[in-house]
């Protein structure tokens, strides 16, 4: 059975949200760990504004290689309750999420990978489907935005299982939750 593993940018003081601020970090380092994630997986797991962003810059990139065309050949499912048109090898998750989820985990038989997608990420956190958190974890503090980790949200355990530091001083935490 293949794992939701959600990968998110994140800055240190939690933030999610238009990542712009990554940029400036960016190197062989991080682009060879995003292109290894990516290539590990057999599916993206996507909201529907990520959907859009994606569906809409992807397709046409110049110069994006074997991670472009990666991209653009991936199965895409797209957790949405207002599109039904889609388009970049992508289909619509319809009924309920969590038997949804459970149909894609079985299918799927590498990891299923989400890229962003906030609120899909918390919706799934608050049914304890993510498998797997990747936290790339920028070292900014952005001030404002949506956070991964809102207030409010239930009380999660996690169990670190893999560090991973850069030299741009990015660092990757991967976590499982700790279930009973």
């Amino acid at each position: 059975m293949a794992n939701i593993v959600a990968s998110m940018f994140v800055s240190l003081d939690g933030v999610i949200e238009d990542p712009k601020w990554t940029f400036r970090f960016t190197n062989e380092e991080s682009q060879k760990y995003k292109f290894d994630e990516l290539f590990s997986c057999s599916a993206l797991l996507l909201g529907r504004r990520t959907y859009q962003g994606f569906a809409a810059s992807w397709p046409s990139m110049q110069g994006t290689g074997a991670y472009g065309e990666r991209m653009n050949s991936l199965p895409k499912f797209v957790v949405s309750t207002t599109l039904s048109e889609m388009e970049w090898n992508a289909s619509v998750l319809t009924g309920d999420l969590t038997e949804a989820v459970s149909r894609l985990k079985q299918q799927s038989g590498k990891d299923v990978l989400i890229f962003g997608s906030g609120e899909l990420v918390h919706s799934l956190m608050s049914l304890d489907l993510i498998d797997e958190y990747r936290l790339m974890v920028f070292p900014i503090v952005v001030g404002r935005g949506k956070r991964l980790f809102r207030e409010g949200s239930e009380i999660k355990v996690l169990k670190l299982i893999d560090t991973r530091t850069f030299s741009s001083g990015v660092v990757v935490l991967t976590y499982r939750p700790e279930r009973p």
